[in-house]
């Protein structure tokens, strides 16, 4: 198999992986630590560059066209039109950038160096911040329009409340495991996808 075909090989597992994750769920106090947005990320580090966003496109297209694969097996545009819908393109696009900052994976990363260890932990970083903008923008709308805001509260201050803020330490533990696993995979992936004159 060529590596485009590998390439489009593993870029079809990553994305049933994170389909997978829509079913795992890690029970933590009132709040439970899901595996999806994090898994978008890690898919991304590990691809790197351009190929980065495509495991987390071809989820979201599954879930769009009414497969089960979004958080709690749902599916369909009904939940892109949701108060949490705007979570699903900032997965996509958190999982862009962190394959863009990570950059593509190298052989030469079997030597973790501090350089490579910053970057990739600055693109699981960006990548876990990044993916929120688009579902803190949407979900403030919609409590604004739906009137759920608290007169005391602005749209933005019950947004964080409900939806940032409690998972802030499940996103910590998650990207503190994401972060090793991806230093330790990278260059794995680089060996079967990428050659010394690929500039994909």
């Amino acid at each position: 198999m060529n590596k485009y075909g590998l390439k489009a090989t593993f870029i079809a597992l990553f994305a049933a992986i994170i389909c997978v994750g829509c079913f795992i769920k890690i029970p933590l106090g009132v709040i439970p630590i899901v595996l999806q947005n994090v898994l978008c990320i890690l898919c991304a580090v590990l691809l790197g560059g351009i190929w980065g966003g495509a495991p987390t496109a071809l989820f979201l297209l599954a879930g769009l066209i009414g497969l089960p694969v979004y958080s709690g097996g749902s599916g369909g545009i009904a939940v892109w039109l949701g108060p949490t819908g705007g979570f699903l393109p900032g997965y996509l696009i958190g999982a862009v950038a962190a394959g863009f900052i990570a950059g593509r994976p190298s052989l030469e990363e079997k030597k973790i160096t501090f350089k490579t260890a910053l970057r990739v932990s600055l693109a699981i970083i960006a990548g876990m911040v990044i993916l929120y903008i688009p579902g803190v923008i949407r979900f403030s709308y919609w409590a604004s329009a739906a009137g759920k805001v608290p007169a005391e509260k602005t749209a933005l201050a019950y947004t964080m409340g409900a939806c940032v803020i409690p998972y802030i330490p499940g996103d910590l533990l998650k990207t503190a495991l994401a972060i090793p696993l991806a230093l330790k995979l990278r260059p794995v992936l680089a060996q079967y996808l990428y050659e010394d004159t690929d500039q994909d």
